[in-house]
């Protein structure tokens, strides 16, 4: 072992199955400053696996910090203790030698525990299979690309597609709302010309949905916009709740 690794103690949730009792488990690791997260515990699963014992469920994907898949609660906060990064991109050395990490999965109704630290985020696919598209024809690339849209406006509708679904507003919130991602994806295509023909529709079936899906009410925390790693501004909240009271009085589909 290199002088220059950290010696660090790890508890973390294990959990059978969706209907077992988790608790957490210790275990002790060597790893470099440089390693991920998730290559520390690539190499804690090896360790275990060579000692015939059950390696930690996780889920990972793309690593780069794009396909929203890693989420973890590390020490309390969704995706770690640095800011505006998935926990695919947290590196050891944004701890101590000596330090105890707390690994945990997210936890929320609408996202029940599988196994050990992966959640089941089924409940943002429905939300967004409801109205996270456009089904209209709006035409060829050349017809889209000779609609002028606004810096202003391309720039808000771009940001607010820059949402990954990882879930961390959801874990992060009192009351596990969904609302900064579902008004993320409505927002996405409520600030574009594209988006208008199906856009109140499009609002009122993604909160209704979310609302099926056992997700919390939102009260106005931030803690949302705190913890996104992609810094999703919560002014997208405020922007759906407007559509969706346009929706009610526009509307005969609506129920109130």
């Amino acid at each position: 072992m290199s002088a220059e690794n950290l010696k660090l103690k790890l508890k973390i949730w294990r959990q059978k199955g969706p209907n077992s009792a988790g608790s957490f488990s210790k275990y002790e690791v060597a790893v470099s400053p440089d390693t991920s997260f998730l290559e520390m515990l690539d190499e804690l699963n090896d360790s275990l696996e060579r000692k015939g014992e059950i390696p930690i469920a996780f889920e990972s994907d793309c690593r780069e910090g794009i396909c929203g898949a890693c989420g973890l609660v590390i020490n309390g906060q969704p995706h770690g203790p640095v800011p505006l990064i998935t926990t695919c991109q947290l590196h050891m050395r944004n701890f101590k030698n000596g330090d105890t990490i707390w690994i945990e999965p997210f936890r929320a109704k609408a996202f029940p525990v599988l196994k050990d630290l992966m959640v089941d985020r089924t409940g943002f696919e429905k939300i967004q299979q409801a109205g996270g598209f456009i089904s209209i024809n709006t035409g060829g690339v050349p017809d889209a690309n000779e609609i002028a849209i606004p810096k202003d406006i391309s720039s808000l509708a771009m940001d607010a597609a820059a949402c990954i679904g990882c879930g961390a507003c959801v874990a992060a919130c009192k009351n596990a709302s969904a609302m900064l991602f579902v008004s993320a994806k409505v927002s996405q295509y409520a600030l574009l010309p594209q988006g208008q023909p199906e856009r109140y529709e499009r609002v009122q079936k993604m909160v209704k949905v979310m609302d099926e899906q056992g997700f919390g009410s939102c009260t106005n925390t931030y803690a949302c916009e705190a913890e996104c790693p992609k810094g999703i501004s919560v002014t997208n909240i405020a922007r759906m709740n407007r559509d969706y009271m346009k929706a009610k009085i526009i509307s005969k589909n609506v129920e109130v």
